[in-house]
């Protein structure tokens, strides 16, 4: 045997062995094979194209359009998907509990008409590729809960449960969506709006909502989805007849209002099924219109509705009426002002005669830009932004602001300025820094303060303590951590009271007398070491002033962490402030800020002195 010869023949193995491996691979399991098997019918779902129910002399035709399922006879409406989707999973595991063979049918003709077969009432057909004969279902059997079918091309007859009669014994109006719509809440872009007090639109732009007309104001997005969810959660109590006739009995010849809700943008001539007929839409959405009527004489909970893409009048439950008292100040969004923390990077501070502070972002943690970025307090920053996200308008003084001197936004007391930056130039963004929103405040009225967003034409009252929080010097911003160090690392302590005392450490870690007598307490000086090392500010009070007392300081405390000693750090505590608080400067930084009492304290308790001195226990 050649060499070619060989060659063909190991391909043609190969060849048979690959069919074979493939022919198995298409086979069910032995499992899977049992389970079909013991199947009525055995089916793929998803070729399943529509459901035809010969109920009597009713015929009810089911079929998919666009993965939903819709209604073609004896009326055309949405279906009940869930229903729809019941009944094939009941299919899919619908199990013969008894074979009858066609044989023995066979031999007695009068089997058929004994298990209602002969000329049923009731049959199911699918449609779609490798479909199922028709399912013929016949009497209720003895056995409770069990009825007898065969398919249509056959006399064999099966016993099994009575879960898909039940499914299908209905009359066509039972398989109507009483879902009103399939339009969700969030796939809502645009509302238009109209009732006795006139019209409302409003549009989703980004994340938020806003009212276009009759103003032009943001809006409240729990608000707006909750009107929109009067509609899209809205269930039909009655099925009342279609659109075609007269409307005048169901109060919609001349509805008192009605609310129309606009979903995504439509691609490009997308064919839409919208009663009997089909619509061809360009990129404009003509939107889902609700009319609201009258109230039905009988049933006073519930009102007549027209709902256009069903082409058909309908009842839901009197709530709707709801949507039809919405006035734009119901709507209006109460947040002071709006912050995506996602853009923002920057926060600049602008108060007259004081200069700007800017606070920026980077890293995820905040730093003074106008001092060098210096560290900022980043908790401080947050509570500012949450506070700010938060805070409510306490009321819309003027929708237009065409007297600012009258508010003092003309020249406001206050300026806060939010932007995004941008290190370089994108295809988005420029580089820089880019505002997205300005929020002025003007003058106090009582416990408010007028204020106004630029880009706005209202001037609203807000409460006046929120300036109390938002400090004008940059000082004031400063981060709380004083010193960061490990106790290990300070090498030298002189501590100044009424007297001076000084330590320093030594081979082995020990600690020995510079200026001081008698023993040293090592639990103690670990104390100071603990304390000083970390040591927190509570807050900055800004610039230092002469009744902060530093020149005339309660205690000093000098130390060193290098070993040649020439890294030095010096505090000093000063006057009591005025809530129990100390005031407190350190060397290398600008302004004083306050520690609290127990700090203090614990300074003082653990200095190294045998018996601390009466002088140097400090109560403000």
């Amino acid at each position: 045997m050649n060499w070619r010869t060989t060659l063909i023949l190991a391909a043609l193995v190969l060849a048979v062995f690959a069919y074979l491996r493939f022919f198995e691979m298409k086979q069910p399991s032995t499992g899977e094979a049992r389970r079909q098997a013991q199947n009525v019918v055995n089916f793929d779902r998803s070729k399943v194209d529509g459901i035809i129910i010969q109920n009597g002399d009713e015929k009810i035709e089911i079929r998919r359009r666009d993965n939903k399922w819709r209604l073609e006879t004896p009326i055309k409406d949405q279906a009940d998907g869930a229903l729809v989707e019941n009944l094939l999973s009941d299919l899919e595991t619908w199990q013969k509990e008894g074979t009858i063979p066609a044989k023995d049918i066979e031999a007695d003709k009068a089997k058929l008409n004994e298990y209602g077969l002969n000329r049923p009432k009731l049959k199911l057909k699918l449609i779609g590729s490798d479909r199922p004969p028709e399912i013929l279902f016949g009497k209720d059997a003895a056995l409770e809960g069990r009825m007898y079918v065969r398919f249509d091309n056959s006399k064999e007859t099966f016993l099994a449960k009575q879960s898909v009669k039940k499914d299908i014994d209905k009359k066509a109006e039972e398989f109507r969506d009483k879902k009103l719509t399939d339009l969700t809440t969030a796939q809502v872009r645009r509302i238009a709006l109209k009732t006795p007090a006139g019209e409302m639109a409003l549009e989703k732009k980004g994340e938020h909502w806003d009212i276009d007309k009759p103003l032009r104001a943001r809006a409240d997005d729990e608000k707006v989805g909750d009107l929109i969810a009067q509609v899209t959660t809205a269930r039909i109590q009655q099925f009342v007849a279609d659109d075609h006739g007269d409307l005048r009995p169901y109060g919609l010849a001349e509805p008192r209002g009605s609310i129309t809700l606009f979903g995504q943008e439509r691609t490009k001539d997308q064919k839409v099924e919208i009663a009997e007929s089909i619509k061809v839409f360009g990129q404009e959405d003509k939107g889902q219109m609700l009319q609201i009527g009258s109230v039905p004489e009988k049933e006073k909970d519930q009102v007549y509705v027209r709902f256009a893409p069903r082409g058909a009048v309908y009842t839901l439950p009197k709530k709707i009426e709801e949507a039809l008292n919405a006035k734009p100040a119901d709507l209006r969004d109460y947040h002071l002002v709006r912050i995506d923390i996602n853009v923002l990077d920057r926060i600049t501070i602008d108060v007259p005669g004081k200069g700007k502070t800017v606070l920026a972002r980077k890293d995820g943690h905040w730093t003074i830009a106008s001092r060098n970025n210096a560290p900022a307090d980043s908790g401080a920053v947050r509570r500012l932004i949450d506070k700010l996200q938060n805070e409510r308008v306490t009321k819309f003084v003027e929708d237009i602001a065409s007297n600012l001197p009258k508010y003092g936004l003309d020249k406001p007391r206050l300026q806060l300025t939010f932007s995004s930056f941008a290190s370089e130039n994108t295809a988005e963004t420029k580089a820089g820094e880019q505002p997205f929103a300005t929020l002025a405040f003007g003058k106090e009225d009582g416990d408010s303060v007028y204020a106004r967003l630029t880009d706005e034409p209202f001037v609203v009252a807000t409460h006046r303590d929120l300036l109390d929080q938002v400090p004008a010097d940059p000082l004031q911003w400063q981060e709380l951590s004083i010193f960061k160090f490990k106790p290990d690392q300070i090498r030298r302590v002189s501590i100044t009271t009424d007297k001076e005392l000084s330590l320093e450490r030594g081979e082995n870690d020990q600690w020995h007398w510079l200026k001081g007598t008698g023993q040293i307490d090592e639990t103690n000086v670990q104390s100071l070491l603990n304390t000083l090392s970390s040591l927190h500010a509570v807050r900055w009070l800004g610039a230092t002033r002469p009744q902060d007392g530093l020149e005339k300081p309660q205690l000093s405390l000098a130390f060193t962490t290098s070993p040649d000693n020439k890294a030095s750090h010096k505090l000093i505590i000063g006057a009591p402030a005025n809530d129990g608080m100390w005031c407190a400067h350190v060397d290398g930084r600008e302004g004083t800020f306050v520690i609290s009492n127990s700090v203090l304290n614990s300074l003082i308790v653990a200095q190294p002195s045998p018996t601390p001195s009466p002088a140097a226990s400090v109560t403000p």
